[in-house]
């Protein structure tokens, strides 16, 4: 039985969406599992230095999880059309790059991302600004936050970042950097105009509160919504205004 080429490059996809969707699945599974420890609850919010440490080291092992399983499903499009547009460009005759290296450059840039936020829960944490070590933040600033997210929909910057992530072919073919170090490069990329996106809503994480799963499932398919849905300024308008509109009424309750 004979494999063409355009065969073989289907298969391939599909071996890499299984993987995608086999890391998100794992990553998910470190929340749902008691005893993985994602399921913390606040417990360690006891005095002392050693335990305060402690609590960051599991902060930013929490967040790093949760940046690959909230921001991977929505890269997905993307990560399967560089390796189409890579098995291309080896056919005439380019380097042969593992897809994992532009995954592995994505992702370095939403784990930094979640070492900053796993730093500010703890500051906050100590501050007395958290309900508890894994809670939110109280309503003058969880509303602040709201009103951000809201007015930061609005902005050029969101509307600029946006129209990089939801076109993969239009960004590899003005980003496209050969050999290994360029597909790395052009995932930190990729990873830094999808903060752009995203940044200002990721901080509703401190008013859900940091380990509430269904807030962290809410904006998980809303960020992959946001680069499928067919009119996603007015979408993004429209969440905007309601998320200014719940921060005005969470200031004043």
């Amino acid at each position: 039985m004979t494999i063409t080429m355009e065969t073989m490059h289907t298969r391939e996809r599909m071996l890499i969406g299984v993987a995608l969707v086999g890391i998100t699945a794992l990553a998910w599974a470190y929340f749902l599992v008691p005893a993985s420890g994602g399921g913390m609850d606040g417990s360690m919010a006891m005095p002392g230095p050693a335990v305060s440490l402690n609590m960051l080291a599991a902060n930013v092992t929490m967040w790093a999880v949760m940046m690959v399983a909230m921001m991977l499903p929505g890269a997905s499009p993307m990560i399967l059309t560089y390796t189409k547009v890579r098995r291309r460009r080896a056919a005439q005759g380019g380097a042969m790059v593992p897809t994992w290296v532009f995954v592995a450059g994505y992702l370095a840039v939403w784990v930094g991302f979640g070492v900053l936020a796993a730093l500010a829960q703890w500051l906050l944490h100590q501050s007395a600004l958290l309900s508890s070590a894994m809670g939110k933040v109280g309503p003058l600033l969880g509303g602040g936050l709201l009103i951000t997210a809201g007015a930061f929909q609005f902005s050029g910057l969101k509307e600029a970042c946006m129209t990089h992530c939801r076109t993969p072919l239009s960004f590899l073919m003005t980003e496209w950097r050969e050999g290994s170090m360029g597909a790395w490069v052009m995932g930190i990329r990729h990873g830094a105009f999808c903060i752009g996106c995203c940044w200002a809503l990721m901080l509703l994480m401190f008013v859900g509160g940091v380990m509430n799963l269904a807030w962290m499932a809410a904006l998980t398919l809303y960020f992959l919504a946001e680069k499928l849905v067919p009119y996603p300024r007015m979408v993004g308008r429209v969440t905007g205004a309601l998320l200014v509109i719940a921060g005005v009424v969470v200031m004043v309750m």
